[in-house]
């Protein structure tokens, strides 16, 4: 899985690196055909940092989670929070349309 991370109007730092690549390292677990995560850190208005994550799968639309807050670990935490939950449900309705028996 590649793991990209950038940031518009904000200095990434190790830290940050290290904390986002560590949250989304968990994600390939609820949904397998993850090939590209990409993190986005953009400081907004009023001293906010909003983050977005977009996570790319084999023929699938990208998955995306975007939160906006005054820390950007919590941001990120959230974020990964809010893919976990949309991965989730896809394998779920994936595994459900596979199974459905015709009458």
């Amino acid at each position: 899985m590649l793991f990209t991370i950038t940031g518009k109007h904000v200095d990434i730092t190790e830290a940050i690196r290290a904390h986002a690549s560590d949250k989304t390292a968990k994600l390939p677990k609820y949904y397998d055909s993850l090939t590209e995560v990409g993190v986005v850190v953009e400081s907004g208005k009023g001293g906010n940092v909003e983050v977005e994550i977009l996570a790319k799968a084999k023929r699938r639309k990208p998955f995306v989670a975007k939160v906006t807050g005054l820390d950007a670990y919590t941001c990120i935490d959230l974020a990964v929070h809010k893919l976990e939950e949309q991965l989730r449900r896809a394998k779920t309705r994936q595994r459900n349309n596979k199974h459905i028996s015709g009458t």
